[in-house]
């Protein structure tokens, strides 16, 4: 079994209290884990600025290629993990199996951490617009029209407090670093194997050991960090999001209620579009924020729901080392059975079928964790509970809305894949405010273009555009 120190800006500490994490099958011990408490926090927090001066030291081109460096650290070496050392293979078992998440999935996972690592200078250049990277280190410089522009970094670190049920969010931070900025990590408690893995590959890559914190804890550790960083980023569920609405110093990543619209232009040829649906539903087991929550048409739902639930109602679970395994386990005791309980009060109102009723019972418990098969809901009305309803499994609920009044109806959308040559209505959600990333044309929602901002551009949140005018004697340009 690993121990798993607190790493206080590059010193492990071993603290009394610790916490236990254990496989979702065996209840077999995996680790123990140190946990922080808010006092302890408070007083390292002196250390922040630190961070921000050592990196500072390093010019961002070098940072850059530390980070290409790292990633191929992180996915092929056997790296340091608290008192011990664990493997690629090591590391996804780990993961998995205090997840629930499939091994193959967790592998995946790292694959796309690999990615965004060995192309963060194509990255960078994109989130910044092309601006030199000086500037970001200065302060102050011209950018590529020999305009004087200068952005003040908001925080020395970015606090991030990180969820259980999804590896791939981490590809979100990942360019902290590279921008000089350190970083205050809170891993989910199931999921503490990123963060220490993300670290041990940073610093044999020779990012500076006092640029990187890891505090382990519970829910008080979570807001303490957020209290504590001058910007914080934050991964939780509709009343997280409405706690930080407002917030400029908290980045909230929530539910994505992402959704697919069928076009009435296209419409009549929903089979066409079938596998882009299926997969945008089904892919990761339905964990992301990105993965398809909703499919809204004004006619034919009935017979996609069906299809869909004909083509996702049979998936039963299957071991996690199983590489046709496409369904993660709710590895909190009673997690599955409470999410049951909520679809089935939903379920209750007119209008509303399950249409995956006849492959078998939706919730599977077992001794130690539970599952919930790929459920397909058809809603008559977008104004159903359900209609408009998110969970971290395969759950979709296929919606039927006249097409003029989707975008009034549809509410925050982190991904919109509207499959529609409506040049009118392309120009409808393109201008919609509330939409956060738009697809146009039949692509799954999960498909990203890592040169764009996934859910705002991390630079705009940490640097600060403002006025800056300097005499030619004073400052070099």
């Amino acid at each position: 079994m690993l121990n798993l120190p607190i790493l206080r800006w590059g010193q492990p500490y071993t603290s009394l209290d610790q916490d236990t994490v254990v496989h979702f099958i065996t209840g077999e011990a995996l680790a123990r884990v140190s946990q922080a408490n808010a006092g302890l926090l408070g007083r390292d927090m002196r250390l922040a600025p630190r961070a921000r001066k050592v990196l500072a030291e390093i010019p961002i081109p070098e940072l850059i290629g530390l980070m290409k460096k790292a990633a191929d650290l992180y996915l092929n070496d056997a790296l340091p993990m608290g008192d011990g050392e664990q493997t690629p293979d090591e590391f996804a078992r780990h993961q998995s199996a205090s997840t629930g998440l499939p091994e193959h999935m967790c592998k995946a996972n790292m694959t796309k951490n690999h990615f965004v690592l060995s192309r963060m200078d194509q990255i960078l250049d994109s989130l910044t617009r092309g601006l030199p990277t000086e500037i970001l280190t200065r302060g102050y410089g011209r950018e590529s029209r020999g305009v004087m522009v200068s952005y003040q970094a908001q925080a020395p670190v970015l606090g991030l407090v990180l969820p259980s049920n999804s590896p791939g969010v981490h590809t979100l931070w990942l360019p902290v670093i590279p921008m000089q900025v350190g970083l205050l990590l809170k891993p989910g408690p199931q999921e503490p194997w990123t963060p220490y893995r993300m670290a041990a590959a940073f610093l044999k890559a020779g990012v500076p050991k006092e640029a990187i914190a890891i505090y382990t804890g519970g829910g008080d550790i979570g807001a303490e960090v957020v209290r504590r960083a001058h910007r914080s980023m934050i991964f939780g569920g509709t009343a997280t999001v409405e706690r930080y609405k407002g917030d400029v110093r908290v980045q909230v990543h929530g539910p994505g209620f992402s959704k697919i619209l069928l076009g009435d232009d296209v419409v009549d040829q929903w089979e066409k579009y079938l596998d882009v649906i299926v997969d945008s539903v089904f892919l990761n087991s339905g964990r992301g924020c990105i993965n398809c929550s909703g499919i809204w048409a004004s006619r034919h739902t009935r017979e996609v729901a069906a299809a869909l639930a004909e083509r996702l109602g049979p998936v039963e679970p299957k071991p996690p080392e199983d590489p046709t395994c496409g369904l993660a386990a709710f590895t909190v005791p009673g997690a599955a059975r409470s999410i049951w309980a909520i679809i089935e009060a939903g379920l209750q109102e007119p209008g509303v079928q399950d249409m995956t009723t006849r492959f078998g019972p939706r919730l599977v418990e077992r001794e130690r964790c539970g599952y919930l098969r790929p459920t397909v809901i058809h809603c008559d009305s977008p104004d159903l509970e359900l209609a408009n309803t998110e969970f971290m499994f395969p759950f979709v609920s296929v919606v039927r809305c006249p097409q003029e009044q989707m975008l009034e109806k549809i509410g925050p959308t982190l991904v919109c894949s509207a499959i529609t040559q409506d040049q009118q209505w392309q120009r409808r959600l393109i201008d919609a405010p509330h939409i956060d990333r738009l697809n146009i044309g039949a692509l799954p929602t999960l498909k990203l273009d890592w040169l764009q901002p996934h859910e705002g551009n991390i630079v705009e949140f940490l640097f600060r555009p403002r006025a800056f005018q300097a005499s030619v004697e004073a400052v070099a340009v």
